[in-house]
């Protein structure tokens, strides 16, 4: 069992001078929680330029979910790269492009037969999937979640509620984007005790139906099973059953954002499997394709049934990446998904153990490797405590492990699904030290 090897100061003098390329040519928006610049990686394990050494609790944001340079994928890719790189997909036919349909129809979340519409990215998923549910609806409005994330293109940025530097200086947005709150049982709103939080919800939900949004003008709701960015934030089991329950007296599409949840993440192929209900649309991508720009929307054909050149683009189910998916799933379905539900059912059990060591960590929550903690300063109040996740993160990163913020306290844990019992333990190890070390 190898262990993380650091064997410079961090960033390390090759890091440091890319670094400093990187300040003078790349864009000031983009966000970096730790300075590690990457040469190289393989299954859970990141080789930096200076030849340290860590253990990845990100695989990618959730993209690399059947390992770094997964050998089988990257065979796959050689031998597409050999044939052809690209033939616009959406005015000619390849294999590899309807392959993949039907794989993700294998796997779909609902009992009628799907259809697919390929694209390059999250974001792009969710551009698919909205307009679908406008064009078959015919509606003007939609409704999303508060601390909900879902890109940053214009119309799927309308959605996304995660952190306010993601709208400023935006609007105007899409339109009629309507939101209201997400079901959280560790912070429910003022007055709401936590088994009570889904009949808030839906209450809400019909305020709007009363107020602002009428039913019968409402195309979708747009949610994530289980929000990512938010902070890793699990509905009640009664949410979703409740608010398809609701959507379908009015005949409102759900619309189910899968891009960092799906493909395996939580120990079942799409996270909303956990929850008893189908959607009608999928929005996927992230871990679709080990690394290669891919994403999906995945509905059930009544739905996906829109006229020619009502929606096409370019480079959707590229014939690299499509193979690359292909292999994937294929490896997803060999165990994976069953692996992730295994060790991370060990992994949450590990950081609650951790929790009983420090009252900062207020949550321990997350279902498969979607896993968080969450720092508070006091754990009655449960007041976020950004600072200290903070220098968690920077001495994990000392440490050599690699974590993500996620919400305004959480450090979020999702690591490739190839990950051990023997990985957990290692990290568990690291997460220790480095909140001793951030105490003070």
């Amino acid at each position: 069992m190898n262990r993380p090897q650091i064997k410079t100061e961090l960033p390390g003098p090759k890091a440091k001078e890319i670094i400093e390329r990187d300040a003078k040519v790349m864009s000031t928006s983009l966000s970096r929680d730790v300075p590690l610049v990457v040469e190289r990686t393989q299954d859970v394990w990141i080789y930096d330029v200076d030849g340290n050494e860590f253990l990845d609790m990100t695989s990618g944001v959730g993209v690399t979910n059947v390992g770094h340079t997964n050998p089988k994928v990257v065979e796959a890719i050689k031998n597409q790269v050999e044939k052809f790189l690209h033939f616009a997909g959406t005015d000619f036919y390849y294999e590899p492009q309807v392959t993949l349909a039907e794989s993700l129809n294998d796997i779909r979340p609902f009992e009628e037969p799907g259809r697919v519409f390929f694209t390059n990215s999250g974001t792009e998923s969710v551009e698919a999937c909205i307009k679908l549910a406008r064009y078959k609806t015919r509606r003007p409005l939609y409704i999303g979640f508060l601390g909900g994330f879902h890109g940053r293109s214009m119309g799927s940025l309308s959605f996304t509620s995660s952190k306010v530097i993601q709208r400023r200086y935006f609007s105007p947005m899409m339109p009629q984007v309507v939101h209201i709150p997400f079901p959280d049982t560790y912070r429910p709103p003022e007055g709401v005790v936590p088994e009570k939080v889904t009949d808030f919800v839906i209450w809400y939900l019909n305020r709007m139906f009363e107020t602002v949004a009428p039913p019968e003008d409402v195309a979708a709701v747009l949610v994530e099973p289980i929000q990512g960015e938010g902070g890793y934030i699990v509905p009640p089991k009664d949410f979703f059953p409740r608010l398809k329950q609701e959507l379908d007296k009015h005949g409102i599409y759900l619309i189910v954002d899968e891009v960092q949840s799906g493909m395996g993440r939580t120990g079942k192929m799409f996270a909303i499997e956990h929850f008893g209900v189908e959607p009608d649309i999928v929005s996927i991508a992230k871990g679709i394709a080990s690394g290669m720009p891919m994403g999906a929307c995945l509905a059930k054909s009544s739905v996906m049934d829109w006229e020619e050149s009502a929606h096409s683009n370019t480079y959707g189910g590229n014939p690299v990446a499509a193979v690359a998916a292909i292999e994937t799933i294929k490896l997803l379905k060999s165990g994976l998904v069953e692996n992730a539900a295994k060790v991370g059912e060990y992994f949450i059990g590990q950081l609650r153990e951790l929790q009983k060591k420090y009252e900062v960590i207020g949550d321990v929550r997350g279902i498969g490797l979607m896993l968080a903690i969450d720092f508070v300063k006091d754990p009655v109040k449960r007041d976020y405590n950004y600072e200290l996740r903070n220098k968690v993160i920077q001495e994990a990163f000392k440490r050599g492990l690699v974590c993500l913020a996620a919400g305004k306290s959480a450090i979020r844990f999702a690591p490739p699904l190839t990950l051990k019992e023997e990985h957990v333990d290692i990290a568990i190890e690291i997460l220790d030290e480095s909140i001793k070390a951030a105490l003070g």
